[in-house]
């Protein structure tokens, strides 16, 4: 310990390393990255790690007890080059809503069809909606729209599952809004708008009314007297008129240029017995259409800024229209770009199509991008969130790949979790001639010291000092005859004979310095006989089988794992064979 104190150089090493480490956390560095940065610098010192955490300690306390200025001050004069290299991120931040300050209060929706689980296409309408709403110190809703129990058929599992998504993401709703619960009210809007001439229903062919619209003229039923648009409407709901024969329609301008917006329609009659609705059942025959239903409700829940997709614009002409009729005001619209991920299956029909037809396991099979899936392999609600910030409400059309979400998560990851050796597809490695008993002690994070070891003695038989060992079969284009190869945090061993299914070498050396000076490859291991059997399920929905060490089996489900030269991993079982899902490199 003496001899380690006295050296000026480390000591030196460990002062620069807690100062930038401290101007980083307003002040107070703290040991754990120190001795990462350390030990990364003079990988000597592995061997005496216990004598460098108390040195590190001592050395890091004398800087946590310098103002903030000085320690600035100090890396300015002595390590001028390191403060560009170490320098913080800068969070990035939304930039703020239009006209904030018009509004008391800012409340913001997430508005689901409950025909599908959320997947990543739905979360930058989630996390901007709930991040705007908790930056203005608002209100953030979710509504379930679920008024089309025909095409758009909700189904009643999803309810529930996009609730427990919500939670799982951070973004919980203040309040929950049902569409289906407020028919009644869609109703009385309904006959306000037919009663002052707004609205008409309009019993015309479809054929025929888009004939009529786009010649920018009026058909048969638009000028007809209120009551009888009244009259209609009593039909409408007394089952008079069939599925098809009526629908009322929004009064707009028949020579505004997109066609789509000329008199759109608001209600319509559905068949209820073949299309019964799962939570109402056979209640209402008349059920609004998307405009009707989502317009009114933004201004009767209040919603001050609507956060969506440019393919929603269309939909924001028709409804202006009607909030013209009601003498409302309409609601902050931000019409964001698409956004694309390289090789994400996003789309809704696509994903249950896949399940109904046994193509996907369920909805958090690996090879989906559904919320479920991205769970159960270790993809944070962190990363999603930064992901999304990070892209913001731009105009612009975005496409992304896996490996961006996966650069977030890697962050968030990084120093969270601990490591663990996976041999994949495992061959039996013999090393002769191992001069002694080697207690390897493996770290469970290389600049945590402080959470501990998992040791293992690997004991030599006799007469030839030979062990045993699981490497992966991965690792055989590496391992020519001659080479010289480290066992990480163990010894070297040179090669002397490979074969498809089998290695065997003798010990070289035990220098780590040894092993760095011949450049030799670091490869990972784990010994026979204590280790147990691991399978991991990747992405495509292959599975990996291999050996764990024996560690692993005082893991549990959830808890995520780094395997070293592997990969990040979700374990999701621990029985006589680990189960892990893999998450990214």
């Amino acid at each position: 310990m003496n001899q380690i104190k006295e050296d000026a150089e480390l000591r030196e090493t460990i002062r620069k390393f807690a100062l930038l480490n401290a101007i980083k956390h307003d002040g107070k560095a703290q040991t754990g990255p120190v001795i990462g940065k350390v030990l990364a610098e003079r990988p000597e010192m592995r061997a005496k790690v216990r004598e460098l955490a108390v040195l590190v300690k001592e050395v890091v306390d004398e800087v946590n007890s310098l103002p903030l200025s000085d320690q600035m001050h100090i890396v300015k004069e002595k390590w001028p080059e390191t403060l560009a290299k170490e320098k913080v991120e800068e969070e990035k931040r939304l930039p703020p809503l239009p006209n904030a300050d018009q509004y008391r209060e800012i409340v913001t929706r997430f508005s689901p069809n409950p025909d599908c689980v959320l997947h990543l296409g739905s979360a930058r309408a989630i996390v901007l909606c709930h991040e705007y709403a908790r930056m203005y110190n608002g209100r953030f809703i979710l509504r379930f729209e679920d008024t089309d129990p025909k095409l758009k058929r909700p189904v009643l599992e999803f309810y529930d599952r996009i609730r427990e998504d919500l939670e799982w993401l951070g973004c919980k709703p203040d309040e929950e809004y049902i569409q289906s619960d407020r028919v009644p009210i869609y109703y009385e809007y309904a006959e306000k708008l037919l009663k002052n001439g707004n609205a008409y229903v309009c019993i015309c062919k479809p054929q025929a009314f888009r004939e009529k619209v786009l010649a920018q003229k009026p058909c048969p039923c638009r000028d007809l007297p209120r009551e009888e648009h009244l009259e209609r409407w009593d039909r409408m709901l007394k089952g008079v008129y069939k599925e098809g024969e009526a629908v009322i329609r929004i009064k707009t301008d028949l020579t505004h240029p997109n066609p789509a917006v000329r008199d759109w329609p608001a209600l319509r009659v559905i068949d209820i017995e073949k299309y019964p609705h799962p939570r109402v059942g056979t209640k209402y025959r008349v059920w609004p259409l998307y405009n009707f239903a989502c317009g009114l409700d933004d201004h009767l829940m209040g919603i001050t800024h609507i956060i969506r997709g440019k393919e929603h614009l269309t939909n924001m002409f028709r409804q202006e229209y009607m909030y013209r009729h009601l003498g409302w005001r309409y609601p902050e619209a931000i019409h964001y770009g698409r956004l694309k991920i390289k090789g994400a299956h996003l789309s809704k029909s696509k994903i249950v199509q896949g399940i109904r037809e046994g193509l996907y396991k369920g909805w958090d099979d690996p090879r989906l991008a559904t919320f479920a899936a991205l769970r159960r392999r270790g993809i944070t609600p962190e990363a999603i969130k930064k992901l999304i910030i990070d892209v913001g409400p731009k105009t612009s059309d975005v496409v992304l790949s896996w490996e961006n979400l996966y650069a977030y998560n890697r962050k968030i990851l990084d120093p969270k979790v601990n490591r663990y050796f996976f041999v994949p597809n495992p061959i039996q490695l013999l090393v002769r001639h191992i001069p002694r008993t080697f207690t390897v002690r493996l770290r469970l994070h290389p600049e945590y010291p402080e959470r501990g070891f998992k040791e293992y003695v690997v004991r030599p038989s006799e007469p030839d000092g030979e062990a045993l060992f699981w490497i992966s079969k991965m690792d055989l284009k590496i391992l020519a005859v001659g080479a010289i190869v480290r066992l990480m945090e163990a010894f070297n061993i040179k090669i002397e004979r490979v074969e498809a299914y089998s290695v065997e070498a003798a010990f070289e050396s035990e220098s780590y310095e040894e092993a760095k000076r011949v450049e030799a490859p670091l490869i990972h291991w784990v010994p026979i006989g204590m280790d147990m059997p691991c399978q991991v399920v990747m992405p495509d929905g292959t599975i990996t089988e291999g050996i764990a060490e024996e560690a692993c089996k005082d893991l549990k489900p959830n808890d995520m794992v780094q395997f070293e030269r592997f990969g990040f991993a979700r374990i999701d079982a621990v029985n006589t064979k680990i189960t892990a899902y893999y998450a990214h490199k």
